[in-house]
């Protein structure tokens, strides 16, 4: 039996992407196969299919770290056929092939039963970026000092960025949204931003090694000098949730935001967490954090993946991207 993917190849140092049909294979001893419904598109995908070995090491291949689905063949007792499931991060889409095809075979290990109150699409809407945004929330939640301070997120209009303001606002934050597009100001504050702060004029004043407390906590979602710069203006035991390097990988600051106001830079990687997080996570999704994405998600098949990659890379995606597998 074949399935359809979308499938990159490297030729001589040159990659390529396809729509190609491909053999399914059956799953092996502790393996499930998912019937793919939707996926998502995150950054981590745009690398992978644009041949970034700091990702995916060997080629061909077929991205997608993120999907949901339904079992077809499960050789693990863990699960039965018919099961709806999720399945984010660890290696899938990185090293074994993701959800970018028809079908996957996964450990289940890796496997999360869906949720009854969510559907493929609304869970693909929240993805691996909504996980991240969720452990962001999560530490900042059981970490910082109350304050009346507005939550700062960065990155605002990508994927954890727009579901951290969504989750924020939701439980009562006033938040303001950083972003380096002037034209998402309507967008950011659809979805729950009450300032808009553009990522320029945030930018325009030098760095100092301390600064009067604007944000209570924050969300970082880009790295570099949006990072260095926030630390100084967090409040006394403000929490930063750190999870992603988009604006650079160096962090400059100095000691003086972590021992004369004790703030906390806690570091987020989702894709890695246990099972048992994410599942408490998406029961979360299902139930008091459900958020309505459907505004703030486009829907593509695998043939219009291509300009969204770029897009993504570009820095010009707005919200999420779900790729749905059905007819």
């Amino acid at each position: 039996m074949q399935y359809s993917a979308y499938y990159v190849e490297e030729n001589d140092g040159v990659f390529s992407a396809s729509i190609s049909r491909l053999e399914l294979e059956k799953p092996a001893d502790g393996f499930v196969q998912i019937k793919v419904s939707h996926s998502s598109l995150n950054y981590k995908d745009a690398l992978s299919a644009s041949g970034n070995k700091g990702v995916t090491r060997n080629y061909p291949f077929v991205p997608g770290i993120d999907a949901a689905g339904t079992i077809t063949d499960a050789n693990s007792s863990q699960f039965s056929e018919g099961d709806e499931v999720i399945v984010t991060g660890y290696d899938m889409g990185m090293n074994t092939p993701g959800g970018f095809g028809e079908f996957i075979n996964v450990p289940a290990t890796w496997v999360v039963k869906k949720p009854n109150n969510l559907t493929h699409l609304e869970s693909m809407s929240i993805g691996t970026a909504g996980l991240t945004a969720a452990a962001s929330v999560f530490k900042i939640h059981e970490s910082a000092m109350e304050s009346d301070l507005p939550v700062l997120v960065s990155g605002a209009t990508g994927g954890v960025g727009s579901i951290g303001v969504m989750l924020m606002s939701k439980l009562g934050k006033e938040v303001s949204a950083l972003t380096g597009k002037s034209s998402s100001v309507d967008f950011l504050k659809s979805i729950g931003a009450t300032n808009i702060i553009l990522r320029d004029e945030y930018l325009e004043a030098p760095a100092k090694a301390m600064e009067r407390p604007l944000f209570s906590s924050a969300i970082d979602t880009v790295g570099g000098k949006i990072l260095s710069k926030m630390l100084a203006q967090i409040s006394p035991h403000g929490v930063v949730a750190c999870c992603g390097n988009v604006a650079g990988i160096e962090v400059n600051t100095t000691v003086f935001p972590f021992i004369l106001r004790g703030i906390s830079l806690c570091g987020i990687d989702s894709a890695e967490s246990p099972l048992d997080f994410k599942t408490s996570i998406w029961e979360k999704f299902a139930n008091e954090w459900k958020l309505d994405l459907s505004t703030s998600t486009k829907i593509i098949a695998k043939q219009n993946l291509q300009q969204e990659i770029d897009l993504i890379l570009q820095g010009g995606q707005e919200g999420r991207v779900v790729i749905s597998h059905e007819e």
